[in-house]
């Protein structure tokens, strides 16, 4: 399975909900996704079933600038919060 993102904006903000599996190679992809946003922006990670190191590394430095992590599976915060040291 691969990574599917659907972006949603509401005026307010853009929801990028993501589905499927967030590995490395789709990092730079969702960079440009949230790099090209003017609002705020949130990744709905409920339906991300599988994470590897550098995306949690990458989900760990997108939530230190300020983007929300929504509906973020225990096992992927668990991940998150050992990137940051907490």
């Amino acid at each position: 399975m691969t990574l599917r993102i659907e972006k949603i904006s509401d005026g307010r903000l853009v929801i990028l909900h993501l589905r499927g599996r967030l590995q490395s190679e789709h990092v730079e992809e969702l960079r440009t996704h949230i790099g090209g946003t003017a609002h705020g922006v949130v990744l709905d990670l409920e339906e991300v079933k599988l994470v590897d190191r550098e995306a949690v590394c990458f989900l760990a430095s997108c939530e230190e600038e300020g983007v929300q992590l929504s509906q973020c599976s225990p096992y992927i915060r668990e991940g998150i919060n050992r990137e940051k040291g907490i």
